[in-house]
């Protein structure tokens, strides 16, 4: 593993924001743990539906340590987070009157208005729109409830998710062999930067679904 004890530990700001770079810093810490890859399968098939640090975090951190093996971590990311998206659809499919409060008060990202557009997208096309939300930091556990609740085929979801999904991890992997330690260490410095970059990317994903390809 990497030796992490000559770095400074990231500091945990007060107030509102503290709770998500507490939640990041957990999610980092199953890097050094044995259980890293069960960590990463955890995490990345919980993010599909309700979770909301993305599982590429842990991704990075865990390829720093180990590059040689960033493209299994790849693979795990991209299976359970598609394993993690079919929840999501059952969720909607079966459960979406009994927890649509939920999901609206408490889910970061999850709002009646991203929900209510990405039923506009899948009237358009359903593939498409899942795609692009797999691929892009949109929030993916919106579309994946959604295409339940809108009776999307689950196997549209499944090979949408796979494909977007499974470009993106492996996307990480790639950039982990180049860079490795550095991001690593951007994250760690500069979360709120990120999350701020993050979320201007989601706004920008959503406002980009509106040209797609049938999307009108």
């Amino acid at each position: 593993m990497h030796d992490t004890s000559t770095e400074h530990p990231p500091t945990i700001p007060r107030g509102p924001r503290g709770w998500l770079r507490r939640l990041y810093l957990w999610v980092l810490s199953w890097a050094d743990s044995p259980y890293g890859m069960a960590g990463l399968a955890g995490i990345s098939f919980a993010e599909s539906s309700f979770f909301p640090i993305p599982p590429d975090v842990l991704q990075i951190a865990l390829s720093v340590s180990r590059p040689q093996r960033a493209f299994l971590f790849a693979a795990v990311s991209t299976v359970a987070s598609v394993a993690g998206g079919a929840l999501g659809w059952a969720i909607g499919w079966g459960l979406w009157q009994a927890t649509s409060s939920f999901f609206f008060d408490w889910i970061p990202g999850f709002t009646e208005e991203h929900f209510a557009f990405v039923e506009q997208q899948y009237q358009a096309n359903a593939g498409i729109a899942i795609f692009a939300a797999a691929f892009t930091p949109i929030p993916f556990k919106v579309f994946t409830i959604a295409a339940g609740a809108c009776s999307v085929p689950l196997p549209t979801l499944l090979l949408a998710s796979a494909a977007g999904r499974g470009l993106r991890f492996f996307l990480v992997a790639g950039v982990m062999r180049v860079f490795g330690e550095q991001a690593k260490r951007i994250l760690n410095r500069n979360l709120e930067l990120v999350t701020l970059v993050l979320g201007a990317m989601i706004v920008a994903g959503f406002v980009a679904l509106r040209y797609l390809p049938g999307h009108n």
